[in-house]
């Protein structure tokens, strides 16, 4: 078997930060870019973006299974099926302190047509260029170099306030 014909290790890192989250104590968040196969209640998209709760205590039957993610979740104490292609995965990341991975963001159309990609995102950047002249580009996990301070949690969005999942039984 070659590098072309093995299967993608999105799942499996999707799988291990899961499990560094829990194993910590850290609340594991996913980023998803929505698109018609992703199955999430659409009044909470914005920007064609939704992130996920996906703790244990936020969900109930969680499969993070090598296509799909797949769960159930309570929204506005409304209960929902959850499924998401691991493809429209671009982060997972601990609530807490932003730790986490970000993945290259998925394009369904040609590389060469720019119209047909969300607004405001852009493939991965190119790794010879700093970060710093790059406005698009969000660091997730604090730099070697930066300082660590796990004691604060990332700042909250202000307006309407972010939903909430909860476990559902």
């Amino acid at each position: 078997m070659n590098a072309l014909d093995s299967s993608s290790t999105r799942p499996y890192l999707i799988r291990a930060l899961y499990e560094w989250c829990t194993d910590n104590g850290l609340t594991p968040y996913v980023a998803v870019l929505v698109d018609e196969s992703v199955q999430v209640p659409r009044e909470y998209v914005k920007n064609g973006e939704i992130v996920l709760n996906i703790s244990f205590d936020a969900t109930s039957s969680l499969k993070l299974g090598n296509d799909f993610i797949e769960f159930k979740a309570r929204f506005a104490g409304t209960a929902r099926e959850i499924m998401v292609p691991v493809s429209r995965v671009i982060a997972i990341y601990a609530r807490e302190n932003g730790q986490g991975m970000a993945f290259p963001v998925p394009v369904s159309a040609p590389a060469g047509d720019e119209a047909s990609k969300a607004p405001g995102l852009s493939s991965v950047p190119d790794a010879t260029r700093p970060v710093e002249t790059d406005p698009k580009v969000v660091q997730i996990a604090p730099a070697d170099d930066a300082p660590h301070d796990g004691d604060t949690e990332p700042p909250r969005p202000s307006g309407g306030g972010r939903p909430s999942l909860k476990r559902v039984k």
